[in-house]
């Protein structure tokens, strides 16, 4: 298997620290609203390709934090009057649920920031002590960047290009800096802020040091992989690097993964745009399978281009997946009789070759758009040959391996489709019309489908009002 590292910019042979093993961190969303399509595409790549390593016999400790302590947050917190900690709650619940519905895995552990105080602290202390850190006069606690010699390895930033103030790296309180260059590691508390006591002063974390904390505590001071998007690059992740491996003296992650942008029609992704989708807007129109099959539909380093054309491709391309499946359960249920043909037993052997193909596909830096491929060969391949003089045994064998590969995508095959908020306004509009025409009988018969679909509705004089059960 190889791994595209952004660390040497090549694609290298994958060997873990620990034979059979993979320690994997993959850095998680800030919690101050419902996630967007951007969020999803790293949620939904590396779980995937989390799925591979476990498809392949290792055993994998997948770590993705919750930033759960941020000025987007305490905004958030402010607008509502209420305490930073059920805006982060709301929106982490919030969260897992879109998780779920992309069919996203959980992780092994799902970290919270604020949950990781005492660690920060102590990571802190030992690059002070260390000489990688020091102590303004007002408390702030800062990174000395030149005191890491290998900073910029990961963005291949040079250390004088970025002198002239790249204001990704810069604060408020430039003039408590030895170097411009230096950043918070924690930083003083404001008026209606949470903060927590430190020997420095009253405050709270800077960003940066939360995740190198979380994968310090829940998967050791060296990790296989760390990936995220390719915006988490600089500062973000370079900064892990220095304070990671100033403080515990060991190289922190072998292999680095990074996901392109998403972009919408062509265009970055912003709400002045009036071009920003949650996960959750796109649930209103596709099921959440759809969002996931598009994701993979591109490989993960390649830039993708979000439009209501791919999405409808995305989902013509995954019914042909799901009603092969359902014609070969179909097929099992109700085929022949008794043991394989011996030409059935040369097809199964010949559909071998599929996953050959999807497995070289993903040992070569998790190319989902190729292995997607695979799977639809194998799909044409069962269409072309299950009919109805084959017996269950073939169909069986057939079924067994187009979920074997669709499991390793996070491809549901059998699901219950879900009705989407358009399709039940509509059977509201329906049933409306039926009671006008008082059709009760047409009436009732529509509020017990949605009923049955989990679908409550609540006559009132305002008109029809419905909730998911």
């Amino acid at each position: 298997m190889k791994i595209y590292n952004t660390l040497s910019r090549r694609k290298e042979e994958f060997v873990p620290i620990e034979p059979g093993k993979v320690r994997m961190y993959v850095c998680g969303p800030t919690v101050y609203n419902l996630i967007h399509i951007g969020n999803a595409r790293p949620m939904i790549v590396f779980d995937t390709f989390r799925r591979y390593l476990e498809y392949k016999g290792y055993e994998v400790n997948y770590v993705s934090n919750f930033t759960d302590v941020d000025d987007k947050i305490i905004k958030a917190a402010i607008q509502e009057g209420v305490d930073a900690s059920v805006i982060s709650e709301r929106y982490i619940a919030e969260c897992k649920k879109d998780m779920e519905a992309m069919n996203v895995k959980p992780a092994t552990t799902h970290p919270k920031a604020t949950e990781e105080i005492r660690g920060m602290l102590d990571m802190i202390r030992t690059l002070i002590e260390k000489g990688h850190a020091y102590v303004a006069e007002d408390g702030t606690v800062y990174y000395r960047t030149r005191s890491f010699k290998e900073y910029g390895k990961l963005s291949h930033k040079n250390l004088d290009d970025l002198q002239g103030g790249n204001r990704s790296l810069l604060v408020s309180g430039e003039d408590q800096k030895e170097d411009p260059l230096d950043f918070v590691l924690w930083k003083p508390k404001k008026e209606g802020e949470p903060y927590w006591t430190s020997p420095w002063c009253d405050g709270r974390p800077g960003w940066h040091i939360e995740c190198s904390v979380m994968s310090k505590r829940y998967l050791g001071d060296e990790i296989d992989i760390h990936a995220g998007g390719e915006d988490l690059i600089f500062p973000h992740h370079e900064n892990e690097i220095a304070q990671s491996e100033a403080c515990n003296g060991k190289i922190f992650a072998r292999y680095w993964m990074h996901n392109a942008f998403l972009n919408i029609d062509n265009r970055k992704m912003s709400k002045s745009l009036g071009n920003f989708f949650t996960v959750r807007d796109i649930s209103e129109k596709y099921d959440l399978q759809v969002l996931r099959f598009f994701m993979l539909s591109a490989h993960y380093r390649s830039p993708l281009n979000f439009s209501a054309d791919l999405m409808q491709a995305a989902k013509n391309g995954l019914e042909r997946i799901t009603t092969a499946a359902k014609n070969l359960a179909y097929r099992q249920e109700n085929g022949a009789a008794g043991e394989m043909t011996v030409e059935e037993q040369a097809l199964v052997e010949q559909s071998r070759d599929f996953v050959t193909k999807f497995e070289a596909a993903m040992d070569d830096d998790a190319n989902t758009a190729d292995a997607l491929s695979a799977i639809f060969e194998l799909v044409k391949f069962a269409n072309a040959n299950v009919s109805e003089g084959t017996t269950a045994a073939f169909a069986a064998a057939l079924y067994d391996t187009l979920k074997m590969l669709a499991d390793v995508m996070g491809i549901i095959l059998e699901q219950e489709e879900e009705l989407l908020d358009a399709d039940i306004e509509a059977l509201i509009a329906e049933r409306q019309a039926a009671r006008k025409e008082k059709n009760f009988a047409r009436a009732d018969e529509i509020r017990n489908t949605l009923l049955e679909k989990g679908i409550v509705l609540e006559d009132t004089r305002e008109g029809v009002k419905w909730k998911r059960a």
